[in-house]
């Protein structure tokens, strides 16, 4: 084996491969040492994968991630792969994207973080210990272990970037869906958008619903919007300072906003609290509300003016 080790980024990824680098302190010497220690594991990564997955059987999610044989002999397989380039592998971009991609495995299929820390500690005790043949010196094989354990932590530290990064954008896009769905701005009739509300409106939604508003009457010019809340769970002074801001806001826009759905019960909490509604044009009903854009449109059922 050469003694020249093989630092080499690609063009896209010099400072990111620095950057990693410097940040676990592994030197061109670590490196050597990673390769030299690998003539002494490469050749028993067999019996690493027999250890390994002796260990992973004894955890209650192994019959879960690994359903069949098929499955097993197929990441059995990977694994060994991947602790070859471990200490084979130059130390370069396509490297970090393979570290990458173990990351993007593991959120894709849901693989427990505390799992993948306890298999990369129970792995590294392997290749250091318990496959270790006691041919170096005393202080090499310590440098050797130290060099190994800054890659394994660097090679961690890839995998649950990557891991993290996919885990929130899923959650990201899940609570955007989830908002999208309880803000179903629906054009009706022509000119006319309606919006059911239904639960607890807090802040948060309160913008969002704010925002689909008037994205929603931007996009189809339309004047009349009726926004139901007989399904609110709680009307309060926030609620209502919510509710009113969106019809000021969407009178700005030219569109002439109802609130539907004001039971009596709604009404006096209302009342009670003091809240100042203005000239916020509210009904008990959605139909008394429908009617009433209706008309203010001109609009008939059958579909004309």
């Amino acid at each position: 084996m050469s003694d020249q080790l093989a630092i080499v980024p690609d063009e896209t990824g010099v400072s990111s491969l620095a950057t990693l680098l410097e940040l676990y302190t592994i030197s061109e010497d670590d490196i050597r040492r990673i390769r030299s220690f690998g003539d002494i594991i490469v050749p028993q990564l067999d019996e690493f994968v027999r250890l390994f997955y002796e260990w992973l059987k004894k955890q209650p999610e192994f019959e879960e991630f690994f359903p069949d044989q098929e499955t097993l002999t197929y990441v059995q397989k990977m694994s060994r792969n991947y602790w070859e380039e471990f200490f084979r592998h130059e130390l370069n971009d396509d490297y970090i994207q393979k570290r990458h991609k173990v990351g993007e495995t593991h959120a894709r299929i849901g693989l427990p973080l505390t799992i993948y820390f306890a298999a990369m500690n129970f792995s590294l005790k392997v290749v250091t210990e318990e496959l270790y043949d006691d041919s170096l010196p005393l202080e090499d094989y310590v440098l050797a272990v130290r060099a190994v354990t800054k890659l394994v932590h660097l090679d961690t530290g890839m995998v649950v970037e990557t891991y993290t990064r996919i885990t929130q954008e899923a959650m990201t896009a899940q609570s955007r869906s989830l908002m999208e769905m309880s803000t179903p701005v629906t054009q009706i009739w022509e000119g006319v958008l309606f919006l059911p509300i239904v639960g607890i409106v807090d802040s948060r939604r309160a913008q969002e619903i704010k925002n689909a508003t008037l994205a929603k009457i931007s996009q189809s010019q339309s004047r009349a919007y009726i926004m139901d809340i007989s399904g609110v769970a709680v009307v309060d002074t926030a609620v209502a300072n919510y509710l009113i801001k969106v019809t000021k806001a969407t009178r700005l826009m030219g569109c002439e906003c109802t609130i539907s759905g004001v039971s009596p019960a709604i009404a006096q909490t209302i009342v009670e609290l003091g809240i100042d509604v203005g000239t916020v044009k509210t009904t008990a009903t959605m139909q008394d509300a429908l009617l009433d854009a209706f008309r203010r449109l001109n609009l008939k059922f059958g579909g004309g003016r």
